[in-house]
């Protein structure tokens, strides 16, 4: 998948040069109705209407991602381009978005994909203008699609709806406080209206619509250009609603109901887009979530390197397991998809480098790649002080293992450290000596460079006189940031230091775990560039279960406790910590982004649309109403979570169009936007819904995990495999260590453990929300499994099978 995406980053290059300096790249809607070669007019329901409504959600996430790059936040609009064809490659079927537009117009398609690669990757240069260009080529390829599809009239109601949610954006953009953007969104989607099909259409069909139409996109502008944020909201929905009136008009009832749901399935991904660009918000959280792991890891080389091999494989699988339950999970895959997998499969070597006793240098270094990717994606400008955070745990490293007489080592770690530096890793270097000539002079002229070669030396005085002289030059400059950025590194360094403090057990080494406690304690009561006053203000109680659980750290370590699982919960109160940072920081939008979503509930209460679709199916009807609450609930937590609101707004639109068997999604709402899926994983004949009542053991599958991980029946006993959290899991039987003469089994029916393997990868043998894998063992002995989505989280389990 990452090298194709790359490919079709580079087939845009110059495919929307023409359409550049248009009006937000508008010139594709001037095309005229005979050249597009539709032969049918009208729009009978069905799934083609379904499916050809669901495009103009393609068309209009594409201007979304355009109105962030507007608005400054040109990297949250990268995500949303990479966001876009995730969704769209996974939306499979036949019905699926992504074959019926091949199957329609094979042109479109591939003109459509070219224009989504050109749109990412000019976004990723900045260049906004081109983006534009991109965005208006690839809305054009849709559009030739939707009339070859479902017709000339249905298609100009669609077209009037695409319109309607690009003017939306103003709203999007006037709450973040970006008035000029916000303007010049709502004159755009007024100029593109002026010149398109959709104008006389709607004059001819509903004068007083188009008149409110125009006047609200008119006044949104005029609104914005005052700084009215209230004002852009009110005529940018008095846009919309105007839209929606004149689709009816446009076409008939059903078509219009079903595109009044599409256009509401692409204001749910507004809101998404709002908190994108929330600036520090959660994303600066996320970035330093994975900012930990960075020292994590190191910490497991470092028990490897003491023999501990078993010890060091167990960091990385508590890393991978913490990673796959963390709200920086979903981050990172929508950030940067290929950092991502980059990220998991570092981790996966290192744990398969330190079993075998190898060199870890390569997969550490994989790993540090793209986190370091990732953090950068995220954390925008405050990645430098990030980076400052991971120097800080890393001197913190070099000095640890000199007190334990490795003084080479820590030689080794702060020479390392000075290459970063130089090569201005995350724009570390460059930022230091911007912000303060003198403190950049004294961080690396001053102590770094003398660091190194204190421990060459071995000269106690000056390691002890260098390293607390580095380390001060580095919190003085977090502390020329805000506070929630300088809060960010000094979670990280925080949260390694309580690591430390359990590595350091691991070694025999309980004395000096104790003093890395209780210096870290003392450096957060001193202040901690801003941190300990920022945390206590905005969640006292996490701030005084940090306190709490970071004094746990030492207590375990004094009286022989167990230290690893005091760091681990000390660790989680310190991620919920810059959570509450971040969001109280400002920045988050998660206000402005929630009033959308209720305002999506209350317009669908109101709607025409609502009677039919309760009508169609009560089943969609309530998903539809029920997900919609949950993602406005989401949005005020700070998530985004607009996938299963997605998935359920597609189901509600093959409701009303009488088409609901041939909806590419299923009633639980499968498609997530973590894995950008409209299409159901399969179970098997052996997964079921529910748990059945004859079951004589229940097995749950939480997040990265087996509960009961053992678990003993007697032959003939049914086991059901409940899911109860995460992600979808599946259960495979290790073959070569099942009992002798044991049939084989697995989630999914497969008769082997290689084709249950290669059967994950194929989307089948799934167990999912809601759903149970039942097997009845009938041969004594012990029958081990796993997950393998999960394994290297360590999510496996045995069944003991007794007479």
């Amino acid at each position: 998948m990452p090298q194709r995406r790359t490919f079709l980053a580079s087939l845009g290059t110059g495919v929307t040069a023409t359409l550049a300096g248009c009006p937000g790249g508008s010139s594709s809607t001037n095309m005229t109705e005979q050249e597009t070669g539709t032969a049918t007019t009208g729009g009978d329901a069905g799934p083609d209407v379904s499916v050809g409504a669901q495009l103009n959600v393609y068309r209009a996430r594409l201007f979304d991602a355009v109105a962030l790059g507007r608005a400054g936040y040109a990297a949250a609009g990268a995500s949303v381009a990479e966001s876009i064809f995730q969704r769209f490659e996974a939306a499979s079927g036949e019905y699926g978005a992504h074959e019926t537009l091949e199957r329609t117009s094979q042109s479109a398609y591939e003109g459509f994909e070219a224009a989504l690669g050109e749109l990412r990757s000019a976004l990723e240069d900045g260049d906004v203008e081109a983006a534009a260009g991109a965005a208006a080529e690839g809305a054009s390829k849709i559009q030739v699609a939707q009339q070859a599809l479902i017709g000339n009239e249905p298609t100009r109601a669609l077209d009037l709806l695409w319109l309607a949610s690009r003017g939306a954006n103003a709203e999007l953009l006037a709450a973040t406080g970006t008035f000029e953007a916000a303007g010049q969104v709502a004159t755009n989607a007024h100029e593109t209206f002026e010149a398109g099909l959709a104008h006389d259409a709607l004059e001819d069909a509903d004068g007083e619509s188009y008149e409110a139409f125009e006047a609200g996109l008119e006044a949104a502008a005029t609104a914005a250009g005052n700084g009215d944020a209230d004002g852009v909201r009110k005529h940018a929905r008095a846009v919309l609603s105007a839209a929606v009136d004149g689709t009816y008009a446009l076409t008939d009832e059903t078509t219009a109901g079903v595109a009044h749901l599409a256009e509401m399935q692409a204001r749910g991904y507004d809101a998404a887009a709002l908190v994108s660009a929330g600036g520090a918000g959660d994303d600066l959280a996320h970035a330093a979530t994975l900012n930990t792991y960075r020292a994590r890891v190191r910490d497991a080389a470092w028990l490897a390197d003491a023999g501990l091999t078993d010890a060091g494989a167990s960091i990385v699988q508590n890393v991978f397991a913490h990673f796959e339950d963390a709200r920086a999970h979903e981050a990172l895959e929508e950030a940067d998809g290929e950092a991502y997998e980059g990220f998991e499969g570092g981790l996966d070597s290192l744990t398969s480098a330190i079993e075998s006793d190898s060199d870890v240098s390569g997969a550490l270094s994989t790993i540090d790649e793209n986190l370091g990717t990732g953090i950068a994606a995220l954390a925008d400008d405050a990645a430098p002080v990030l980076q400052a955070g991971f120097f800080r745990a890393r001197l913190a490293d070099a000095y640890e293992r000199y007190q334990q007489g490795e003084a080479e080592v820590g030689a080794m770690i702060t020479s390392d450290l000075f290459e970063r530096f130089e090569a201005d890793e995350l724009g570390f270097h460059e930022t230091l000596e911007e912000t303060d000539e003198s403190l950049y002079e004294r961080f690396e002229e001053e102590h770094l460079t003398a660091l190194v070669e204190a421990y060459e030396n071995e000269d106690s005085d000056a390691i002890q006189t260098h390293h607390e002289g580095a380390q001060s030059a580095l919190v003085d400059f977090e502390a020329t940031r805000s506070a929630t950025a300088a809060s960010s590194a000094e979670t990280s360094f925080a949260v390694a230091r309580g690591f430390d403090a359990a590595t350091l057990t691991r070694l025999d080494a309980a004395s000096r775990a104790v003093t890395v406690a209780e210096s870290t304690f003392e450096h957060f009561e001193s202040g901690a560039a801003g941190y300990h006053e920022a945390l206590e203000d905005a969640d006292h109680e996490t701030y005084e279960s940090f306190e709490s659980d970071l004094g746990a750290v030492r207590s375990a370590a004094e009286s022989g406790g167990d230290v690893t699982a005091a760091a681990q919960t000390f660790n989680g109160t310190a991620i919920d910590g810059i959570y509450a940072i971040a969001g109280a920081g400002g920045g988050s939008n998660t206000e402005p982004a929630t009033a959308i979503a209720q305002n999506i509930f209350a317009t669908f209460e109101e709607a025409r649309v609502h009677e039919a679709l309760e009508d169609a199916d009560h089943e969609a009807y309530e998903g539809f109403e029920a997900a919609l609450n949950d993602y406005a609930s989401a949005l005020g937590e700070g998530e985004a979570p607009v996938g299963t609101f997605a998935d359920a707004t597609l189901r509600a639109q093959f409701a009303v169009a009488g088409a609901l068997s041939d909806a590419p999604v299923g009633s639980g709402g499968e498609g997530n936007e973590s894995t950008e899926t409209e299409s159901s994983l399969e179970g098997g004949p052996n997964v079921v819904e529910g748990v059945p009542d004859d079951a004589d053991h229940v097995v749950s599958m939480q997040a990265v995990g087996f509960e009961p991980t053992e678990l003993t029946v007697s032959v003939g006993d049914t086991v059901a495999f409940e899911h109860v959290a995460g992600e979808a899991h599946n259960v495979v039987a290790r073959e070569s260590q099942l009992p002798e003469g044991a049939e084989y089994w697995s989630s999914g029916g497969f008769d082997s453990e290689s084709a249950a393997v290669e059967g994950w990868e194929q989307g089948k043998g799934a167990v999912q929300s809601g759903q149970s894998y039942v097997l009845t063992v009938e041969t004594t002995g012990e029958h081990p499994y796993y997950c393998v989505p999960h394994e290297r989280a360590g999510m496996e389990g045995t069944i003991v099978v007794e007479e």
